[in-house]
């Protein structure tokens, strides 16, 4: 039940986010309104399934978590392949259902032409860096309600 809850997370995360860039390509939502599209599905998601799973939707998060020793790491495997399988699922229903546009490039991580690979490494570095840090404090804190 727990890593279905994490298919049905990761896919929703996967579909609405990366689906607002290929919207943008149609009707202008902006940085903004990306940013927006996936914090609200973050949010919906966690309200959705957090109870059941922890809604973790991420690998990186289900690794940090049972490195910490808040989360049991015979489970990671099992936990890795749902969000592999729910992020998989979501990127072919978006080719499905956007196969009009010539192609799903903004769906794909990407950097521009003049950033170099170092470049990119340190920006993902320092992104993931902030997510996990904001992650494993507030599940580590004392005060924390933990299910």
């Amino acid at each position: 039940m727990q890593v279905l809850a994490e298919v049905v997370g990761t896919y929703m995360l996967v579909f609405i986010g990366c689906g607002s860039a290929l919207i943008n390509r149609v009707q202008p939502l902006g940085t903004v309104g990306m940013a927006m599209a996936w914090g609200f599905v973050l949010m919906a998601a966690i309200y959705a399934v957090g109870h059941i799973s922890g809604a973790h939707f991420n690998p990186a998060v289900t690794v940090a978590l049972a490195a910490i020793r808040r989360f049991r790491w015979k489970e990671v495997p099992m936990y890795v392949l749902g969000q592999l399988l729910g992020a998989t699922l979501a990127s072919l229903t978006l080719k499905v259902l956007f196969h009009k546009q010539p192609d799903i490039i903004p769906i794909a991580t990407q950097y521009a032409a003049a950033t170099t690979d170092l470049e990119a490494f340190l920006w993902e570095f320092i992104i993931t860096f902030i997510l996990m840090f904001s992650i494993c404090a507030n599940t580590t804190d004392h005060r924390a309600v933990m299910c």
